[in-house]
């Protein structure tokens, strides 16, 4: 990743791609403009953002001055949250019926204990949503059996054996309406949110179903067309969830030829990464296939940042190595800590510690004791992706040991 005269950016072609959420990509924009604000006024640069006309895609400009230089970016959000709404939508028996069938992948394939090996953050994260809708179902039948008990006690001097009838009806109608408002409140408590999210991926056991390949198709067809532009690097983020739908993409754009020769810099950022919830699944061949032949690959710089105060992310996991398709040429990708204790201040750090859900979009954020990392600075500054991180050596602490299971890849 040497630096030179073409790692200078005025021009960037930015496309975001958020993880598993059924929201508008509205929220990115107004996050973006809040957050970007802060950091400039932390860092002393300049930013501002302007809506895009209206487009295939959601977006929006960005104009910056980093450094002395004028920079250009349009940001686009890569949308799919209309198939995670569908995902979404199902009844409440459904959504137990998803639990067992989730909890069933992951521990009867031995994916759960290897994911433990890793992290134990996100594998809390992921056994929340069990725990509490186990919660949610435990107190709506107690609710039931003290509506029979009590009923029963009032009601039978009244009207004999009909009372049990009428207290088992009123227990019914209080069980159902209590896990209604359980699934009402789910905004305050995730577990419905997370448990769809989990068991999006669980249910294919890391197949992409057809229509996230058929978004994934048309994602590619997107990038490429930025590709054979005047744009001066090509920068495709991936948070979360979002980031194993890069790698497939990022792929697809480079076996599939789509990548010009003397083109736009192309570059991946993963941010927060969950790589291992799928890539760790028995038919996840395609995903691993796709981590193999894109951690050699000459056409692109790939960095992926995550935080060990990140407990939703794998924090430096290699998701190359922990898939165990690590090539012996390995290059990609270059993994390092946003390292939250260190570029939050004492008193932000308090403050964020235990928002869990917060902290993993912290990446998109602004950090007031910022240090190499500043999303701002990568999607709107002066420097490609591969400039700016041509000296920065890999974090000591990473995990780059092979640990999944099943190693198996698409031909």
């Amino acid at each position: 990743m040497g630096s030179s005269e073409n790692d200078k950016v005025t021009s960037r072609r930015v496309f975001y791609i958020p993880g598993y959420d059924p929201i508008h990509p509205r929220r990115y924009r107004e996050l973006y403009r809040k957050e970007s604000a802060a950091q400039a006024a932390v860092s002393g640069y300049e930013i501002a953002l302007k809506a895009k006309p209206k487009g295939e895609n959601y977006g929006w400009s960005v104009q910056a001055r980093i450094d002395g230089t004028d920079v250009h970016a349009d940001v686009e959000v890569l949308v799919w949250s209309d198939i995670v709404r569908d995902s979404m939508a199902t009844s409440i028996p459904a959504t137990y019926l998803q639990l067992l069938r989730t909890a069933w992948v992951y521990i009867a394939s031995g994916a759960l204990w290897r994911l433990m090996k890793l992290r134990k953050g996100p594998v809390i994260a992921a056994l929340y949503p069990v725990g509490m809708l186990v919660l949610q179902l435990l107190l709506a039948c107690l609710a039931a059996a003290l509506m029979i008990e009590v009923g029963t006690a009032l009601l039978t001097p009244r009207l004999g054996i009909a009372a049990v009838l009428v207290s088992m009806l009123a227990a019914a109608v209080v069980f159902v309406a209590l896990l209604r408002w359980f699934k009402k409140q789910d905004g305050k408590f995730y577990a419905y949110y997370l448990m769809h999210d989990y068991s999006y991926s669980a249910s294919s056991l890391g197949e992409n179903p057809p229509e996230l390949e058929a978004r994934i198709a048309t994602f590619v067809d997107t990038i490429a067309e930025a590709l054979q532009s005047d744009a001066d690097e090509v920068l495709v983020v991936g948070h979360s969830s979002g980031a194993h739908l890069g790698v497939s993409i990022m792929a697809d754009l480079i076996r599939q030829g789509k990548v010009p020769g003397g083109g736009p810099a192309l570059s991946f950022l993963t941010l927060g990464q969950v790589v291992p919830m799928v890539s760790f699944l028995s038919q996840a061949h395609r995903l691993r296939a796709d981590l193999h032949d894109l951690a050699s690959r000459d056409e692109l710089t790939w960095v992926d940042v995550t935080a060990p105060g990140d407990g939703c992310s794998f924090a430096l996991c290699d998701p190359v190595s922990v898939s165990g398709v690590a090539p012996e040429n390995k290059r990609w990708p270059l993994v390092f800590s946003a390292a939250f204790t260190q570029t939050l201040s004492p008193a932000r750090w308090r403050e964020l510690r235990w928002r869990f859900f917060r902290l993993h979009f912290q990446y998109l954020c602004a950090f007031d004791r910022p240090k190499d990392y500043d999303y701002f600075q990568i999607t709107a500054g002066p420097e490609t992706l591969a400039a700016r991180y041509a000296d920065r050596p890999p974090s000591k602490s990473r995990i780059d040991r092979a640990v999944s299971k099943y190693r198996s890849m698409a031909a």
